[in-house]
């Protein structure tokens, strides 16, 4: 068997070499060949050890194609821990000819908090470098909130987001160059913070003693918790039942077609939090009702999309699971676009005309790769009279699920 090469891949903590455990300071001494950023490299580069100043996985898996197992040893300088939103991840999974051990470091979150004099095993922890998480739900719903910034999303972009949902009075703590001469720490409320720049790479930590700790615990939130008008709308206990044969997941990406007053794209959304939800409708009095609804729940993770839902989903990213409420006659053709995405979407969709519920019966039976589940529902909520209690009986709807057969 051929010898792997060795490729230790160590957390350096925030940049401070004097933060480096002695483990990961030893790994890197063994090491001949380092790779990482230029501001990480210029603390650990000698004579005798080659440098590459990149942290592209591209390029990390050139240079190690291009080592000798035999005498060559790679260390991969990642920041913080590596196991902490880390490139260390990645890396990994692209290099399978090596040997790749992992040597953990200091974390922004856990320095931060002892700069702060916090605990740290309380806080909701977000990551908005790269990635599109909800904050303002986060910081709405915990007291304690930990968030990576990068990119687009800045401390000040991020808070000024905050004062959009109601959220200025929040207290924020904005940490910057961490661990390094230069390092400086903000303290501010939100809408302060909003008026000042930060660098984009920056760490946040935001106190909300008004939290609500709102998490819902089971599909199917009350009707008189979204704003309503003659729009339709997706009742409780039915929704309750599309959602559990949807079975969404906090990472997916969600289609709502036909989404009406978004109480679906709602339940979907907080859900899916590191996830997305795209709610498509056409009508305008709807779209604008939607967008009041989003806002209300405070959800950065959930889009609206105005106009025909065929034509806008062709350029969305695929979907895990899309819900359908409406279609407007061209449902066989948005399956057939959603399927050519992602032949394994979990698919719902809901009817109350005996024609629709013939025309999917007649798609799925010409897809036989695909199991047909219909369920019919049948609600009917109490209406005061008098001293009595009527029963008044409302539309049944058919629940219908789709998935794909296993092979």
């Amino acid at each position: 068997m051929s010898q792997k090469l060795r490729v230790n891949v160590v957390g350096i903590g925030p940049g401070n070499p004097d933060l480096l455990t002695g483990e990961a300071r030893q790994a890197i001494a063994a090491s001949n060949i380092l790779l990482g950023d230029k501001r990480m490299l210029s603390a650990f580069a000698d004579s005798s050890k080659t440098v590459y100043d990149t942290i592209k996985t591209s390029a990390i898996a050139e240079v190690a194609a291009k080592a000798d197992p035999a005498k060559d040893v790679l260390a991969v300088l990642v920041s913080g821990d590596v196991g902490f939103f880390s490139l260390a991840k990645t890396i990994s999974g692209k290099l399978p000819d090596c040997e790749c051990v992992r040597y953990c470091g200091i974390s922004s979150l856990v320095y931060f908090a002892s700069k702060l004099q916090l605990s740290w095993d309380d806080a909701k922890i977000v990551s908005m470098h790269g990635r599109d998480q909800n904050l303002v739900a986060a910081v709405a719903q915990n007291k304690k909130v930990f968030s990576l910034t990068g990119g687009d999303h800045s401390p000040q972009a991020l808070c000024k987001q905050l004062c959009e949902h109601g959220l200025g009075q929040v207290l924020v703590y904005v940490g910057e160059n961490l661990s390094y001469p230069e390092e400086k720490i903000t303290q501010g409320t939100a809408e302060e913070i909003s008026a000042l720049s930060f660098p984009s790479l920056s760490v946040m930590m935001l106190l909300n003693d008004e939290a609500n700790c709102f998490e819902p615990t089971v599909h199917g939130l009350a009707d008189d918790l979204f704003m309503r008008s003659k729009v339709p709308m997706t009742k409780q206990e039915v929704r309750s039942v599309s959602m559990s044969k949807l079975m969404p997941k906090a990472t997916d990406v969600i289609y709502d077609i036909g989404a009406g007053t978004g109480s679906c794209s709602v339940e979907l959304a907080l859900i899916a939090k590191q996830g997305k939800v795209w709610a498509f409708e056409r009508n305008p009095v709807a779209v604008e009702l939607l967008g009041k609804n989003k806002e209300l729940f405070g959800l950065t993770n959930l889009d609206v999309i105005a106009g025909e839902a065929l034509e806008n989903i062709k350029t969305m990213p695929a979907p895990d699971c899309v819900f359908v409420g409406g279609s407007g006659g061209d449902l066989c053709e948005m399956l057939d676009v959603i399927y050519a995405k992602n032949s394994k979407c979990r698919i719902v969709i809901n009817a109350i005309t005996v024609e629709t519920l013939a025309q999917v019966a007649a798609y799925y039976k010409e897809h036989p790769d695909y199991s047909l589940e219909i369920v019919n529902v049948f609600v009917a909520r109490s209406k005061k009279l008098g001293s009595y209690n009527l029963m008044m009986a409302q539309n049944p709807v058919y629940v219908m699920t789709a998935l794909k057969k296993e092979d």
